[in-house]
């Protein structure tokens, strides 16, 4: 009986994350870029975001979390955005992003991480982002 509980509920938080990930694919279309979702974005060694995006030269690797009032992004799921953009996609590093994405409620909250912070390896064990945060990435300007 337990077993059957705990299967729901992973079903509902999956369909949860696919929901927020393909909702922020529309969005990041409505705002100019082209967007897709990765389907395979499951916890994994690959280095996979959950959404892929370009506008103009610039690719953003977007890791997505729904909750309520918080989320938070552990450190190697961060890792595996800058894996991703440093070994698969080809050019400078300013015109590759990692971008937290936390959809809360109706409320999206974006944070880019710096390059400088993976590269120097001083990622945060844990990023955070909080209903009352205001993010440090506008989806209208792309940075």
């Amino acid at each position: 009986m337990v077993r059957e509980v705990d299967q729901a509920a992973i079903r509902r938080w999956r369909r949860r994350g696919f929901y927020s990930e393909t909702v922020l694919v529309k969005v990041l279309e409505k705002n100019g870029y082209k967007a897709v979702r990765v389907p395979v974005s499951n916890p994994s060694l690959s280095p996979l975001p959950d959404v892929i995006a370009r506008k103009d030269l610039h690719v953003y690797a977007f890791e997505v979390k729904n909750a309520r009032y918080y989320a938070y992004f552990p450190r190697k799921q961060v890792e595996k955005l800058f894996r991703f953009l440093d070994e698969l996609i080809p050019g400078p590093n300013e015109y590759k992003h990692g971008v937290l994405a936390a959809h809360l409620g109706k409320k999206w909250i974006f944070k880019q991480i710096r390059w400088e912070d993976w590269e120097k390896n001083k990622l945060p064990e844990k990023e955070r982002i909080i209903k009352r945060d205001r993010g440090n990435f506008d989806l209208k300007m792309g940075s």
